[in-house]
């Protein structure tokens, strides 16, 4: 079973679509694959957070079993533990949203198994997803690349890793107390980065991987994620852009990408369907 993590509200579905397609439609492996999305509904922070709704997850779960019919799509509502562990922490406004907190819960949500890999849902996969998954993280918490831009910053130069793309060892994880003491950094207090700064200052030992298993700015021959985060470009003039996946047209014309066509015109016609039903 190959086990991988979404976090996120309702507003993300768009995201956990395309980026399911892509890893379905570039892995020729006949093992199954779990995907665990963790939601939950915090509209007194913000109206627009609303949990994942049972008919987007059935939705899901049915693409998924197209691939293979003992794929699943596994809804986990995690708000009891965020108001246990978070609510009304210095980092529940975060620069992005309280969601990019939830994946410090996986070493306590019981029945999570012990290797896990965690995605961030603005990534597309260019080849299988097995060349990551296959990874051995024996005796590491996790394996991450470099952030693109993070590594320059010498304080962090040994440890900074981009956040969206992590292949986690949740047995050593418990060992060593990575997320226990992530979430005690989230607690106590106001980090640049939330939970990726928290799970940086606290590795004990990371597994560091090539560019190419989360490739935040090019896409290559040989990147397997391609990572539609927040990018800095230099022309017409110095800006920073976030463009995503499903922006199809951006993709298209700035990027200049057609390699994912397959994905993303499956991902229109699913949407439609969807919307439809």
């Amino acid at each position: 079973m190959i086990n991988i993590l979404f976090c996120g509200n309702d507003k993300v579905f768009d995201g956990a679509l395309t980026t399911m397609l892509s890893v379905l439609k570039r892995t020729s492996t006949k093992e199954p694959f779990t995907f665990y999305i963790y939601t939950m509904e915090v509209s007194h922070i913000k109206p627009e957070y609303l949990a994942f709704t049972d008919r987007q997850i059935a939705f899901l779960d049915e693409v998924a079993k197209s691939y293979n019919a003992e794929n699943r799509v596994i809804k986990i509502d995690v708000r009891e533990l965020y108001d246990r562990e978070f609510a009304a922490s210095p980092n529940e406004q975060c620069y992005c949203s309280p969601y990019t907190l939830l994946r410090l819960f996986a070493d306590i949500i019981p029945g999570m198994p012990d290797k896990l890999l965690y995605l961030d849902i603005d990534l597309l996969f260019n080849r299988d997803v097995r060349l990551l998954w296959d990874t051995d993280v024996s005796g590491f918490e996790y394996a991450a690349s470099r952030d693109h831009y993070g590594k320059i910053f010498l304080f962090f130069r040994r440890k900074f890793i981009n956040a969206g793309v992590i292949l986690f060892n949740l047995a050593e994880c418990k060992k060593t107390g990575l997320l226990e003491k992530s979430r005690n950094e989230i607690k106590t207090r106001k980090l640049l980065f939330a939970d990726e700064s928290a799970i940086i200052l606290s590795t004990t030992k990371q597994k560091v991987l090539s560019q190419r298993f989360n490739d935040q700015k090019f896409l290559y021959k040989d990147t397997v994620i391609r990572h539609f985060s927040k990018r800095l470009f230099w022309l017409p003039y110095p800006h920073v852009a976030n463009i995503k996946q499903w922006r199809i047209t951006k993709v298209h014309k700035i990027f200049g990408y057609e390699c994912f066509d397959d994905i993303l015109y499956d991902y229109v016609y699913l949407k439609r369907k969807f919307e439809n039903e």
